[in-house]
Parts: structure tokens; sequence; C-alpha cells
């Protein structure tokens, strides 16, 4: 009898909107965990879904699916699901739009098979960096935690996990780290008085991942955020006791280089704390991560990710149905196409 597999701890994508036969032999990999989609990988909400069962019918034992589907310009799957407004819309409302919005977005991906979106972003708008933006929920700290907790309450009602990010904070910085390694100059003081507190906000309020940033703090630690047991280990787990799970960024950007080739990114990044590894948009790369990392199991970790599992109440066609997505769907969409 073949022993059924844990969740691994490298995260994979799909190159189209079907399952190749090359791509089930990776899903099998003991190192597998999770699949990551994209737009490329979207066409419908049946079609998608299909493309999810199909992912887990792959693999022997369990598998997370994830999506980024912030809303504005980060929302992957858009014909077919509500159109989400970026979140800076939501500082101009009451935060039960905020939560409204976490429901309707959590509800009609979990309606499909995805597990969790990478949300809510944490990162407090500076006015500098162009990559973060309109997808910061607000220039205020407090206003940031406070809109960015009633979204996660939204998720959280409808069964889905949240992931803050990008810890300890990316929006003081104008470099794109998909492009390059940003640096921020800043002292710990400085951030701790302020990027530091929507993610210190939403611990307490018990978030379930933290995705750390590819960002260098020259004055603070030697390594980008998210390969550094200073930022991981010390602050994170220690000092603000965070206790879920910590997804490295996407280790396929330009701004994790500074680590290595891949294998030594993903090596570094596991040294340093994190769970689960992303090797997205480069098919040899997820291949020699996921055959470089040893097989180890970690009760821990696979604890943690289990947490990360979406609890689904309906599915597409039944919350379509529903009272409370009708009118939800109806009132984000309405401020969408207000908000300029």
């Amino acid at each position: 009898m073949t022993k059924t597999l844990p969740i691994g701890p490298v995260m994979l994508d799909v190159e189209g909107l079907t399952l190749a036969p090359h791509e089930q032999e990776k899903f099998n990999h003991p190192n597998t965990g999770a699949v990551i989609l994209f737009s490329r990988n979207y066409q419908s909400p049946e079609q998608i879904t299909e493309l999810i069962d199909s992912i887990r019918a792959a693999r022997n034992g369990r598998i997370l699916i994830a999506v980024d589907q912030e809303g504005g310009r980060v929302q992957r799957f858009r014909q077919g699901f509500t159109r989400l407004p970026p979140a800076a819309f939501y500082d101009r409302a009451e935060p039960e739009v905020a939560e409204a919005a976490g429901w309707l977005m959590a509800s009609e991906l979990l309606a499909v098979g995805v597990d969790f979106s990478f949300a809510p972003v944490l990162d407090v708008d500076c006015g500098i960096s162009e990559v973060i933006g309109d997808r910061s929920f607000s220039s205020d700290p407090e206003r940031a935690a406070i809109l960015a907790g009633a979204f996660r309450k939204g998720m959280r009602k409808a069964g889905m996990a949240a992931i803050g990010k990008h810890f300890p904070g990316h929006g003081a910085v104008s470099a794109d780290s998909h492009l390059a390694l940003p640096v921020d100059d800043r002292d710990l003081d400085s951030i701790r008085a302020k990027d530091l507190f929507p993610f210190k906000r939403l611990i307490e309020e018990g978030v379930e991942g933290i995705m750390p940033a590819h960002v260098v703090y020259p004055k603070i630690a030697p390594d980008p955020a998210g390969f550094s047991r200073f930022w991981i280990q010390q602050i994170l787990r220690g000092e603000l006791h965070f206790n879920g799970v910590v997804f490295s960024d996407d280790l396929s950007m330009a701004g994790a280089s500074a680590a290595g080739g891949y294998s030594e990114r993903a090596r570094a990044a596991q040294q340093a704390g994190c769970d689960m590894l992303l090797v997205c948009n480069n098919p040899k790369a997820a291949e020699e991560v996921l055959d470089a990392l040893p097989i180890t199991a970690d009760p821990e970790r696979e604890q943690r990710l289990n947490r990360m599992q979406g609890k689904p109440q309906f599915n597409f066609q039944q919350l379509m149905q529903t009272e409370q997505w009708q009118q939800l769907s109806y009132r984000i969409l309405h401020a969408t196409n207000n908000y300029a």
C-alpha cells in the first residue's frame, strides 16, 4: 500500500489551462506541497475547478492551492468573478466594506477549490513604492491594520486562512523586488514605529500566514528579510510571537538572486525559517529545488500548513444563488465602478 504524502515545503505552478502529463510527476514529489495559479491558468469558473480537481487527483496526498487575488491590479481570476477594488479603496470606506470584500473574495475562490489567496497586503503606503502603491490599505499604520484586519475577518468567515505580506514592510522602497533587490536604509526603531504595526496587530488577531519581503535592511541585518534568521526567527517568531506559516516570496524574483542559485535560495530561505518556498514561472528551477532539498519529516511545519486548507461552504453555482453573495457582489461591484 502506497503511503499518503504529507504537504511538502515547495510551491510550484502550472503552465496552462489543463494539467500536462509531465507536470503530474512533479506533483507527486515528496517535497511538493502547493500549487499557485496565475491568469494564464484561468478561463472560467468551470475550467479552473476542473484544473484544480486534476491537480488534487494527481497527488497521492494533500496539496494546497493558492492564488494572488487581492483586487485591483492583482486579481488573477476576473471573468466570472466579482471585480474587486484595490486595497486603497477601503481607506475611503468603513471597515465593514473591507470585511464584505474579504468574504466575497474568499467565498468565490473556495467555491472553485482554491485554499487561500496571498492576502491581505500589510505594507504601509509611504508614497514611494509603485509596486505596492494602491495595494496598501492606507498610509496610516493603524488605519491599515484596521482595514486589513476587517478584510481578514471576512476571509475567515468564508472559511479561508489569510497571509499578511510583505514582512517587515515593502512600502518605503522604490525598487520593484520582481526586477531588483530593494534596499531600505531605515533603522529598526523607524520600522517598528510604522511598518511593523499592521503585522503586530494581525498576528495578535491570529493571522495564519506571513510572507517576508525580498528587501534588504542593511542597518539592521545583512540579508533580505526572506533569507534572514534575524527577521524571521528573532523578530517575527520571537518578538511578535507568530506561530503560523512563513511563505517565502517567489524565489524566481530578481530580489532573491542575492542568495545565489535556485538551490541556494531555497536552502537559505528554509534555514532562515520559511515553511513554504515559492518557485514560480521557471519549471526547471522548480525541479532543481525539489531535488536539492532534503526530504525530511517536519511535524510542526506540516501542522502549520494543514491549517491553511480551505473550508468551502458552497460550490460556485450554489454560492451565486445565495442572497449574501448577490448583495455583497452588487455592493462591491458598484463601489469598484465608482472608484477612481
